[in-house]
């Protein structure tokens, strides 16, 4: 049986078919993997409340990140890195990077840990020193217990 240039033509515009969904189907898998779930990453059950400084505020997708300096009682200063709200959900709340910055001031986190790094967490609500603050998530229970720095 011979083949056409038509038939050909149709051979060759499937295979570009499979190969673009397949691509798809790479890039759409891979992005998911990124965007990790909450539950997957932090501990619901274990609290925190510390307080610290801002260091930065890094205003990127899939997530804002808060780097907090936490000082314990003898001066020693231990970096959390405090993950947040994506930006759109910040920016339709009307909460700016430099809302979030705290100008030098201590502020007061409240969230949840992650499983494994023991200086991540996931920010519940931010308090400033002069009262007001950001509700970014729910209290995963009612009582917080105070992580020691390290």
């Amino acid at each position: 049986m011979r083949r056409t240039a038509l038939g050909g033509m149709a051979v060759r515009f499937q295979l570009w078919v499979r190969i673009f969904t397949l691509i798809t189907g790479f890039v759409a898998a891979t992005l998911v993997w990124a965007h990790h779930s909450v539950a997957g990453v932090f501990d619901a059950e274990q609290t925190f409340e510390i307080t610290g400084v801002i260091m930065d505020v890094e205003w990127i997708n899939p997530h804002v990140y808060l780097y907090l300096d936490v000082a314990d009682g003898s001066g020693n200063i231990t970096p959390w890195r405090l993950e947040t709200l994506p930006t759109a959900f910040l920016r339709k709340g009307q909460i700016t990077k430099a809302m979030l910055s705290g100008d030098g001031e201590p502020v007061t986190v409240t969230g949840i840990a992650a499983h494994k790094d023991p200086n991540l967490g996931w920010v519940h609500r931010i308090t400033y020193s002069d009262g007001h603050y950001y509700q970014l998530g729910t209290e995963a229970q009612s009582q917080t217990s105070t992580f020691p720095s390290q």
